[in-house]
């Protein structure tokens, strides 16, 4: 469908898309949707990751994070932008004694 518009349809919906949004606002909305896009693709990252069987190497890590006292993680949208980082709460495991 794409590929059968001409270069006037396209002005047209250019200029419409100007007037809607206006020329200050579309560089915003363009960022945020390329800060979401990189956050869908990080968390599908993260799932494929958690999909994928432990090996030696993580087995170790994780015994090694178990013992250490674990620090605040933050999730960053983009890099170099601390507006919009928020901290990651983790499920903490129960022991039973």
């Amino acid at each position: 469908m794409m590929g059968n518009l001409k270069p006037l349809e396209i002005v047209l919906i250019i200029a419409v898309v100007l007037l809607l949004f206006g020329a200050k606002k579309l560089p915003d909305m363009a960022r945020s949707l390329g800060k979401s896009a990189r956050i869908l693709k990080s968390e599908a990252k993260a799932m494929k990751k958690d999909d994928e069987p432990a090996t030696t190497a993580d087995a170790a890590a994780a015994d090694q994070a178990a013992q250490q006292p674990a620090a605040a993680r933050t999730i960053q949208a983009s890099p170099g932008d601390v507006t919009s980082s928020r901290p990651v709460s983790e499920a903490k495991p129960t022991t039973q004694s």
